[in-house]
């Protein structure tokens, strides 16, 4: 029987996109809060990592080794076996249940209310019915923590150290970049084109920002399409703009967010790190469930998501969600020919015009 008082080993598994990975902090935050002593490792996918470095509830971040080999991987989550008090997975995946069975003394995780996938219920001692529609990502998570008994703490974060600043202060220099002078994010490529923004409306927001003495700085991936596709649109832009894509990572884009005076993005990680980091924040929606996956606001404590479903322009804290306009959004689909590649209408039609309102009404 788990001994509530004093569990001390705890294992976190989510193993899923590092979007997923960072909105798990609260649980990872909450766990330590309410279990100071307690040594919190969490098992992710190597290519996930990075984002939870320097965090300082992790005693550990753990990933499976690099192998094609279907034995090998089997030996090493054995070895994971009773290893942890407590093994909880914030995901319902097949993985993660079956992981957390072998790790942990008492099991807890989210199962799907489908008659297929009830046989999870019999590899926790206690479950969390997942909710993929009107909980958000951050709210669901919680909830085991909530099963637990816990007292919750909300906050999305990620951490960085001194020399991680200080690499993003010597980037100011390089790029001779005022350090006294105002200063926008804008981070114009997301993994999957159908949460894009065209590249017509990314030049008219960097012309506005220009005309108000605000300094531009993009930012992105190391990605190759994504480094193309900036490339092209530097080419077009009024003028020389700083760009940092491929140059940071979590902890410095953090820091360099936190710094900001407004951040304009798709539905990608960074937009969830700007919000996170009280930055005034701009997060363009198109077939994205904004209730499940909007970004979580600055000090927002409630259970319930920040956002509705449908909402043109919705304000929380420090977050200003943009909804491109139609009768099908979001349409939880991906993008309108239904594969990650093709591309959303919704948001091929959102005038630039709505976006230099919204940073206005932040920037005032």
């Amino acid at each position: 029987m788990f001994n509530r008082n004093s569990p001390k080993k705890i294992l976190v598994i989510i193993t899923r996109r590092i979007g997923d990975v960072l909105l798990t902090t609260p649980l990872i935050h909450t766990l330590k809060a309410a279990w100071p002593q307690a040594k919190i490792d969490v098992l992710v996918f190597k290519n996930t990592r990075d984002i939870l470095s320097n965090h300082p509830d992790i005693n550990q971040i753990i990933f499976a080794p690099d192998s094609k080999s279907k034995l090998a991987n089997l030996k090493w989550i054995m070895g994971l076996w009773n290893q942890y008090d407590l093994a909880i997975s914030a995901l319902t995946s097949d993985r993660a249940t079956f992981s957390a069975w072998i790790a942990g003394k008492y099991r807890i995780g989210l199962v799907e209310n489908k008659p297929k996938q009830r046989w999870k219920k019999y590899l926790l001692n206690d479950s969390v019915t997942f909710d993929n529609l009107t909980t958000h990502t951050v709210s669901m998570v919680l909830k085991l923590a909530s099963k637990l008994g816990l007292p919750l703490k909300h906050q999305v974060s990620v951490n960085w150290t001194q020399k991680d600043s200080t690499y993003v202060d010597t980037l100011f220099s390089e790029f001779a970049i005022n350090h006294n002078q105002a200063f926008a994010v804008l981070h114009i490529y997301p993994k999957f084109s159908y949460k894009m923004w065209h590249s017509d409306g990314w030049l008219a927001v960097v012309t506005w920002l220009n005309e108000q003495n605000i300094q531009v700085i993009l930012t992105g991936s190391s990605d190759q399409d994504e480094m193309r596709y900036i490339q092209q649109l530097l080419i077009n832009l009024p003028t020389k703009t700083p760009n940092f894509a491929g140059r940071l990572n979590f902890s410095q884009m953090a820091y360099l967010l936190k710094k900001a005076c407004v951040y304009v993005g798709p539905d990608t990680v960074a937009t969830h790190l700007a919000a996170a980091m009280g930055t005034p924040t701009i997060a363009l929606f198109g077939p994205s469930n904004p209730v499940k996956w909007g970004p979580w606001p600055m000090n927002y404590n409630e259970t319930d998501s920040p956002w509705e479903m449908i909402g043109a322009s919705q304000q929380v804290a420090n977050v200003l969600l943009l909804q491109g306009l139609g009768d099908c959004v979001p349409c939880h689909q991906e993008g309108c020919d239904r594969h990650t590649n093709s591309r959303s209408k919704c948001l091929d039609n959102l005038p630039a015009s709505r976006v230099i309102e919204a940073m206005k009404t932040l920037l005032t």
